[in-house]
């Protein structure tokens, strides 16, 4: 079972990685570790999935799976540990250990949070809608993270080359910042490509936050590796990413 693990000066208490695509028990268009229930895959091989990812790489608990919607909401996850229904929300964090926040993908953007102390973390799902519905802030603020304390890892998504989108997209994400412009390259008249690595950046050096790794990744060119909604449509699987504070020794 593969993963990407974030490449960024976390504490040790600090696990984070996002899984890729490979390893698992699904087939066809799914195959093989998809995590997601909402795809029409085979419940059953999702769970078995889901079970073989905790045994892998030893997570401290279940993860708090979520109902996303490409929301601005955030949930703090030690409230829904041991709830049996998924919250509705595109991003969780904690300050708790062994607690581990989940959000699942396949070309949105999923960004990372910590502190230099290593004791609060967040995960958050930001596809374009979730970020221009303001879900990266939201996420931040929710952490109560100092901005001088922040540490972001930007997880795999769709790269600038393969996300193009509308002048409603365009327009959207610069009447909201002008300089969000930066972000798009214009192919003609009603499209541009989009970098949603750099819209994510511009936020968080809005934000005051200077510490971002990551990026870099294409989850739509790296079929080997990585689910893409837009390569494959609506039959595909989704990666997890995954973050947790180890309880200290």
């Amino acid at each position: 079972m593969g993963c990407i693990r974030s490449d960024w000066p976390a504490p040790e208490t600090v696990h984070a990685f996002i899984t890729t695509r490979k390893n698992g028990y699904s087939l066809g268009s799914y195959a093989s570790l998809n995590l997601a229930q909402h795809v029409e895959d085979d419940q059953s091989i999702v769970e078995r999935n889901r079970v073989r990812l905790i045994k892998k790489f030893n997570l401290p608990s279940q993860p708090v799976w979520l109902q996303q919607t490409h929301s601005n909401t955030v949930i703090k996850a030690d409230n829904f540990q041991h709830s049996l229904v998924s919250p509705e929300a595109d991003a969780s964090w904690t300050s708790n250990s062994n607690v581990v926040c989940a959000v699942l993908t396949a070309d949105c953007l999923p960004v990372f949070f910590t502190n230099k102390q290593g004791d609060r973390v967040a995960v958050a799902h930001a596809g374009w809608r979730g970020a221009l519905n303001g879900i990266i802030t939201t996420s931040f603020l929710a952490t109560g993270i100092a901005v001088e304390d922040c540490l972001v890892w930007l997880g795999p998504a769709i790269g600038a080359e393969n996300f193009e989108v509308g002048v409603d997209v365009y327009d959207a994400f610069t009447g909201k910042n002008p300089e969000n412009a930066f972000a798009f390259r214009q192919t003609d008249e009603q499209h541009w490509l989009c970098d949603i690595y750099q819209l994510a950046r511009i936020e968080l050096q809005q934000l005051g936050i200077q510490s971002v790794y990551g990026g870099g990744f294409c989850t739509y060119s790296d079929k080997e590796h990585f689910y893409s909604f837009r390569r494959d449509g609506a039959r595909t699987g989704r990666m997890a990413s995954l973050i947790w504070l180890a309880e200290q020794k």
